[in-house]
């Protein structure tokens, strides 16, 4: 079989059937094995979705902290509800816009993981395009698409990476079905103030949405889940680096521990910088570290780090996954170390 004949280069990687007939393209050239069908009438060039995805994600990724040598199966999942929204975005007509669980992923915002009925992490097969039709514009009906009614009074949408996406203020009020500490966790990621302090490269970074923003959201009209909404809006911290951190803050405000203060500079007698302290109790010298998996080399720096906060008095409580899958156990472990410095 001959090799298929170059298409117009207008068309980028993804592109609807009806974009490549305006183009001059013929049906017969969509229906070749070269082009992948990610959603009925829209064409994909594998090759060139695969770079301009790797490109956009390295750019997402340059500031933030070091990772793990392999993804978790959160940014696994992140990067597949991301990839599916840009092979949907060409269908997007006027009056639609990416949303709820969909729009958090393009916010890069931290998810809890959707899982398959038999307890795996829902891969591409499994995720759904989530799309909110504003007004009586039909609603979609198409395999793999969530569709949903959106009033303008309540919504709001804004462009990321060229498609219209809700904004983090409409995005957080959508998710009132999540658990509270997501819905916490979610509110932190997208009202964190990047302050000032040692080695903090990002500071002043505005955040991306306000608390007073999600309250507005909240306000706005009827949500699903508003009762939890308004419970997680109280709880929402303008200071917390990564959803671990909040739920190890939720637990144990939940179980009736005073708050513990975020991301903690901690300074010794001489005024020289030690460590920020992940969650802090400072008057009591007790820190809290959420240790997740890092490169060897960031693992060796939060090694020296601990090392650091112990040699100047301080209790450090390291928390792993395993722990704050144990609430109980969490909670026992800081309030013993809390009546031991009373």
């Amino acid at each position: 079989m001959p090799k298929p004949r170059p298409l117009p280069a207008q068309l980028g990687a993804i592109f609807s059937v009806r974009e490549a007939a305006q183009a001059g393209v013929a049906r017969s050239r969509l229906r070749r094995g070269d082009l992948e069908r990610p959603f009925r009438g829209i064409r994909a060039v594998p090759a060139l979705l695969s770079a301009t995805a790797a490109e956009i994600e390295d750019e997402s990724d340059a500031e933030d902290p070091p990772r793990a040598a392999e993804p978790d199966p959160f940014t696994l999942q992140a990067e597949t509800r991301r990839d599916l929204v840009r092979r949907y975005a060409p269908r997007l007509e006027g009056s639609q816009f990416i949303s709820h669980e969909s729009a958090a992923a393009m916010w890069h915002a931290p998810l809890p993981l959707t899982r398959t009925d038999a307890g795996a992490p829902a891969s591409s097969s499994d995720l759904t395009v989530h799309v909110s039709t504003f007004g009586r514009g039909h609603l979609i009906r198409a395999e793999g698409v969530s569709a949903h009614r959106a009033r303008h009074r309540t919504s709001r949408y804004t462009h990321v990476e060229r498609i219209p996406v809700a904004d983090p203020a409409t995005t957080w009020a959508s998710l009132g079905h999540l658990p509270l500490v997501d819905l916490v966790a979610l509110g932190d990621y997208f009202c964190r103030v990047w302050r000032a302090g040692y080695g903090r490269p990002r500071a002043g970074t505005p955040p991306l949405s306000t608390v007073a923003r999600l309250q507005a959201a909240i306000d706005a009209g009827r949500r699903t889940g508003i009762r939890r909404l308004r419970e997680a809006v109280e709880l929402i911290r303008e200071d917390s680096w990564s959803p671990r951190e909040s739920a190890v803050r939720c637990h144990l405000v939940f179980a009736g521990l005073p708050e513990p203060v975020l991301n903690q500079d901690v300074y010794d007698e001489h005024g020289r910088f030690v460590a920020c302290a992940d969650l802090a109790y400072p008057e009591r010298k007790v820190a809290i570290e959420y240790q997740g998996v890092l490169h060897a080399n960031s693992y060796a720096a939060d090694v020296e780090r601990l090392a650091r906060l112990r040699a100047a008095g301080w209790v450090v409580i390291e928390v792993t996954a395993t722990l704050l899958a144990d609430p109980r156990m969490l909670v026992e472990r800081v309030s013993a170390a809390l009546r031991a410095r009373p």
